[in-house]
């Protein structure tokens, strides 16, 4: 009887939780709405904080060691260890698969050790959990940019123009895009 009780406890604790969880997730999506809201709002003088405000929400696991992997990662990279970025982010993704932040750092770290297919695996994978990440589509942008896929480049960085239209490097990068596809097309 006594397992019994204690089974079923379990079982209330592990509903609540992940209705918890659902909630935190919901709360967290109307966030987000209202921030990509906000950044739209072509007047928009504090441009740069709704950003941070976003890349915070973006960086927010729902698991406090998931949150110490991507710190990890992140300081990692700051010291330049590129490698060791990659293990701990390695381990975020293998722990928490849907969480795209996890691959988007990821794909910072290959970047940055000359591994464009795999960064460009892991923005692909982080763009399909979060379609409107705009440091992903910059980052793949960046990427097709350097291998000389010109066209589709633009189509990533116009992309995340749509999203972030206050981005001045973004602005610049559309606007040298179009010059050199439209100069290649005379």
């Amino acid at each position: 009887m006594v397992i019994k009780c204690n089974i079923l406890n379990a079982m209330r604790a592990a509903l609540l939780l992940l209705g918890l969880s659902f909630v935190h997730d919901a709360a967290a999506q109307t966030r987000l709405d209202e921030l990509y809201a906000e950044l739209a709002r072509p007047d928009l003088p504090n441009w740069e904080m709704v950003e941070d405000e976003i890349w915070k929400e973006w960086s927010k696991s729902g698991s406090p060691a998931m949150d110490l992997l991507l710190k990890r990662a992140r300081d990692a990279m700051e010291a330049g260890d590129f490698a060791l970025a990659v293990e701990h982010l390695t381990a975020l993704t293998d722990h928490a698969p849907d969480f795209a932040e996890g691959y988007n750092a990821r794909a910072s770290a290959y970047f940055q050790l000359g591994l464009f297919g795999p960064a460009v695996d892991d923005l692909r994978r982080a763009l399909a959990l979060n379609p409107r990440h705009f440091g992903a589509m910059i980052g793949l942008g960046s990427i097709l940019e350097d291998v000389g896929d010109t066209e589709k480049a633009l189509r990533a960085f116009r992309a995340a123009l749509a999203i972030h239209p206050h981005e001045p490097d973004l602005k610049e990068a559309v606007e040298r895009l179009e010059r050199e596809v439209s100069g290649a097309a005379l």
